[in-house]
């Protein structure tokens, strides 16, 4: 007959147990800080041109509804608060998103040079709290020399930041996309800031225009730009032929060219601050344009907060 030989579970100590329970406590909100210190060090928050016209009190409600934290709003001719009437206006839009626990962070401008208007719109911007805006578009003249027009760029916008001092804001210059924008080669924009303290005039990158005009070089222009980031701004596209040649198309994040490597990317970069969505693809705020939205709010927040 075989002898059964009883085998135990090997048991554990009283001091390793209480050891395994401490690093577990350890781990457990050391994981939970992570995960919100990305939330906190990248706000997302949304531009409001696709649903401008539902007024204040419903912009309000689809920020909350879809999950972004806050907006940029266009201060613009034909945008959502009118440069005219902004010390009427924005308060009233501040009002609605700060009731809901939501901000006004990034002012999206006709701000071009120092002009009494531009000195409304940012004066009424720094007594609301909003600390950062987009400065206006600026065009080549393609039938003149390119330097000399980057020159006078940078002169008035020298005068600008030294406003923007005065105020304790900071403005961001877009890179577009088209054959006349300044800035879409994105070096001229650096050749315009680069000489003019960063704390007061810098970059809105935006991810998408930097892939239709660079394509597989935007990690190039990302490093060059990082340390003027004032905001990034995300859209995605995808290249459609049409009658007159192929044309870049906004669409839904993920669906497009845009790679999640410059959002790997970001997380490691030294930008702390506002990632402002694009859902220019969309006009209105009915069921499937909100549907979009959220889809497309969930899947940046699972590519930048983890």
């Amino acid at each position: 007959m075989v002898a059964l030989v009883k085998t135990e579970s090997p048991r554990i100590s009283r001091r390793e147990f209480l050891m395994a329970g401490a690093a577990a406590a350890l781990t457990w909100p050391h994981q939970s800080a992570a995960a919100e210190s990305l939330e906190t060090r990248f706000p997302l928050i949304t531009f409001t041109k696709p649903f401008q016209n539902v007024g204040f009190e419903r912009t309000a409600e689809i920020i909350a509804e879809v999950g972004w934290s806050g907006i940029e709003c266009p201060v613009r001719a034909k945008g959502q608060v009118l440069p005219e009437r902004v010390e009427d206006d924005l308060p009233k839009l501040h009002e609605a998103l700060t009731k809901r626990g939501l901000t006004l962070t990034l002012l999206t401008t006709d701000v071009a040079k120092v002009d009494p208007l531009a000195e409304r719109v940012l004066r009424m911007a720094s007594k609301l709290g909003v600390k950062k805006y987009r400065l206006a578009f600026f065009k080549y003249n393609l039938n003149k020399p390119i330097p000399p027009q980057i020159a006078e760029i940078k002169a008035q916008l020298r005068d600008v930041a030294a406003l923007n001092r005065e105020l304790g804001l900071k403005a961001g210059f877009q890179n577009h996309s088209g054959r006349d924008d300044v800035g879409s080669p994105v070096w001229d924009i650096y050749e315009i800031v680069r000489d003019i303290d960063p704390e007061h005039m810098g970059t809105c990158f935006d991810i998408g225009h930097a892939t239709v005009e660079g394509g597989t070089s935007w990690p190039i222009e990302a490093r060059l730009m990082e340390p003027f980031f004032t905001c990034v701004y995300v859209k995605d596209f995808s290249w459609a032929k049409e009658t007159k040649g192929w044309t870049a198309k906004w669409g839904p994040l993920g669906e497009g060219m845009v790679r999640r490597e410059f959002f790997d990317w970001l997380k490691k970069s030294s930008y702390s601050g506002p990632i402002s969505q694009h859902c220019e693809y969309l006009n209105g705020d009915g069921p499937e344009e909100m549907a979009a939205m959220k889809k497309d709010c969930a899947l940046l927040k699972s590519w930048i907060w983890k």
